[in-house]
């Protein structure tokens, strides 16, 4: 459910060479750079890096970095990483930023899959040269770093479900909700980051049945900063990731003065995966589409980029 597709009578060669010519010619000639990495998937991309490194004896991340700027150098530059070195170059950046980026953190751990926090970690520590769990521990802190080094294990339950302790779990969940001890918050965070998503489902309809109320918003009541906030995307992520992304780029869009940084990050990473279904939870959602949304505030070749990568339709100017 991705908008970007690979290409069919994909040449990487031909591809490296009119980057080539765009890039080293006189003036950087930004659209031939948007016709081609908007539209290839991310394997076709690094073929395509790996013949223009053939071609010119020369590093095809190193020559958009020095021949662009601003955000639409981010985005030509994200649509370089595979999926896992994206996700762990953008958690680098959260951590050793001059503030820490904590809702970039929360947006990346909470909705990866084992396998993809697995293969993050390996990206990391490559890149790095170190552990991204040690990281996290030194950076952040209390409770919202418990839950985030949790998430990090990538050791949540795959498949398994068990109706009979799910109204026993739903219960402690319920308690912590009321008690708000250390205990009771690490009894929390240990089943959300833990438990297989069937067996969540069961849990928060369990939950439901309990207290009347729903899980989310028990945790909105209940607790409050980073750490509410974690473990609310990771309630999202489990009922449904394409809304959970919708919302946070209409919150990116709308209620921090268009956060490029948020906006660029969550297109590239899902631009594979389900963008198509955040498109359309975000239409349903919010009346107006995410196509429209980003014509209204981004401009010139930025725009143009992330509008590529979006991929609307005529209706949804």
């Amino acid at each position: 459910q991705g908008t970007i597709l690979p290409a069919p009578n994909f040449n990487p060669i031909m591809d490296a060479q009119l980057l080539g010519g765009a890039l080293q010619g006189i003036g950087c000639e930004k659209d031939v750079l948007i016709d081609i990495l908007t539209q290839r998937c991310n394997s076709q991309r690094l073929m395509i890096a790996e013949a223009y490194r053939d071609m010119y004896s020369r590093d095809l991340i190193t020559d958009l970095k020095e021949n662009l700027s601003h955000h639409f150098k981010e985005v030509m530059v994200g649509l370089m990483y595979p999926p896992a070195s994206y996700d762990a170059h953008e958690i680098w950046h959260a951590l050793k930023g001059i503030d820490i980026e904590e809702k970039c953190l929360i947006d990346i751990l909470a909705s990866r899959s084992n396998m993809e926090i697995f293969q993050m970690k390996e990206a990391y520590l490559m890149q790095y040269n170190t552990d991204l769990q040690q990281e996290i521990d030194s950076e952040t802190s209390g409770h919202f770093r418990d839950t985030l080094m949790n998430l990090a294990q990538g050791t949540r339950m795959e498949g398994y479900a068990d109706p009979s302790t799910a109204a026993q779990d739903a219960m402690i969940l319920w308690e912590a909700c009321q008690q708000k001890t250390g205990e009771h918050k690490n009894m929390l965070q240990m089943i959300l980051c833990n438990r297989s998503h069937q067996q969540l489902w069961m849990v928060f309809q369990e939950f439901q049945n309990i207290s009347g109320q729903d899980i989310v918003d028990a945790i909105n009541d209940c607790y409050d900063g980073y750490f509410q906030e974690l473990l609310v995307a990771i309630v999202l992520c489990i009922h449904d990731k394409p809304s959970y992304f919708a919302y946070r780029l209409y919150n990116a869009i709308h209620d921090f003065g268009f956060h490029n940084k948020t906006v660029i990050r969550i297109l590239i990473a899902r631009s594979e995966i389900d963008l198509m279904n955040i498109r359309q939870r975000y239409k349903e959602r919010y009346g107006k589409s995410l196509f429209h949304d980003i014509k209204h505030f981004a401009s010139g070749h930025y725009e143009s980029a992330l509008l590529a990568i979006c991929a609307g339709d005529t209706e949804d100017y």
